[in-house]
């Protein structure tokens, strides 16, 4: 396991739409414990739907707001606004999706545990992007093959 400090202007960067991942720690390197990542994502930016994965994620916000809808598909729908210096944690298996609604980038420090399944979803969803603009079915796919199920739209919040 490498200790060296990462230079995140030397990492990896990935790209899923419009969001941008520069890779901090892989699985690997945390002997898959956690996948860690800086998100640059752009207004308008986001996963488009909302999901559930078995992985946690902790979210960091260093610059912007970004948007955290929780819940829905049998429990009550939330709505949170989170910006800098705020952290915001969920649990695996929560139904959830973060947009930036903003007019300005947002970029927060985010940690996936265990680290494999995001990685790997990550870097697959990148790579199919390389070859254009994917399908829903592709996206679908990749999302199944990595235990990340697709829920639909974001449900009324109260």
């Amino acid at each position: 396991m490498d200790k060296s400090p990462v230079d995140s202007d030397t990492s990896k960067r990935l790209m899923l739409g419009t969001d941008e991942l520069t890779v901090l720690a892989t699985s690997g390197e945390t002997g898959g414990a956690l996948f860690a990542v800086e998100i640059r994502m752009p207004p308008g930016g986001g996963p488009p739907v909302m999901h559930r994965h078995e992985p946690g994620e902790v979210y960091y916000v260093i610059e912007g707001e970004f948007i955290f809808y929780t819940g829905g598909f049998g429990t009550p729908a939330e709505r949170m606004a989170v910006g800098v210096g705020q952290t915001v944690a969920l649990a695996g298996g929560t139904p959830h999706t973060i947009r930036n609604e903003s007019d300005a980038d947002a970029v927060a420090f985010v940690v996936h545990a265990p680290g494999a399944p995001m990685e790997s979803f990550s870097r697959d969803a990148a790579a199919l992007a390389t070859d254009g603009n994917p399908g829903m079915d592709a996206v679908l796919a990749i999302a199944l093959r990595h235990g990340i199920e697709l829920l639909g739209e974001i449900p009324a919040v109260n």
